[in-house]
């Protein structure tokens, strides 16, 4: 399946909650999903009446849920689980941990990029550096001590600085380290569970895969 390209919003109105897709405009009254919570289209209002949802149902919505959070393809959601799933550790667990470190979420989460869409537009423009290399793959895999900056020319970059002003209100990770004077960062170790504030049952999508 293709990348959605239509409306972030509308994607966060089909799950019922706020994914966080639009960067500022998630935190303001402008926010559709503060506006208007149900789902879109004309029969929006009606389907939030209908009758108590399903299991699959549950676990179909959730999977689709954290699959557009971090704004991923079917097929890479798939292949991520897949490559996790007989890992040691809750399969669960490992599965948000490898979402939360592909480069694209490093750099929306250590302040670079304003949401995930934006920071893997910075990545494929060639403004990220990892380990003192420009690299323009959104879905690599940052390693524990591996550094993730923005390279000299691109931190005068409006996108970049006013990202960064607003990260800077907001809560640091335990499992990430941020110098904000080089416009660098580091992961420090694997996230554990606890530390990736994300609001999801994972384990619904390891029930729905393990079909």
């Amino acid at each position: 399946m293709a990348r959605y390209t239509g409306p972030s919003c509308r994607q966060c109105r089909r799950e019922g909650a706020k994914l966080f897709l639009k960067g500022t405009k998630c935190f303001t009254e402008k926010c559709p999903v503060e506006r208007r919570p149900y789902a879109p289209g004309q029969h929006g209002q009606a389907t939030a009446r209908r009758k108590k949802a399903s299991e699959f149902s549950k676990q179909l919505r959730e999977k689709q849920k954290i699959k557009r959070i971090y704004g991923i393809s079917e097929k890479q959601f798939r292949n991520t689980f897949d490559r996790v799933a007989s890992a040691p550790g809750i399969a669960g667990h490992n599965l948000l941990a490898a979402l939360e470190t592909r480069l694209d979420n490093v750099v929306y989460r250590m302040g670079f990029a304003p949401s995930r869409k934006a920071a893997r537009q910075l990545i494929r423009h060639r403004h990220i550096e990892v380990k003192g290399r420009l690299l323009d793959i959104p879905s690599y895999q940052v390693r524990p001590g591996e550094e993730v900056r923005v390279k000299q020319s691109s931190r005068e970059l409006v996108l970049v600085m006013s990202a960064m002003e607003q990260a800077a209100r907001g809560a640091s990770l335990s499992w990430i380290a941020v110098d904000k004077e080089s416009f660098s960062g580091r992961v420090l170790e694997k996230p554990q569970r606890q530390s990736i504030p994300l609001a999801a049952q994972e384990q619904l999508v390891v029930e729905l895969y393990s079909k």
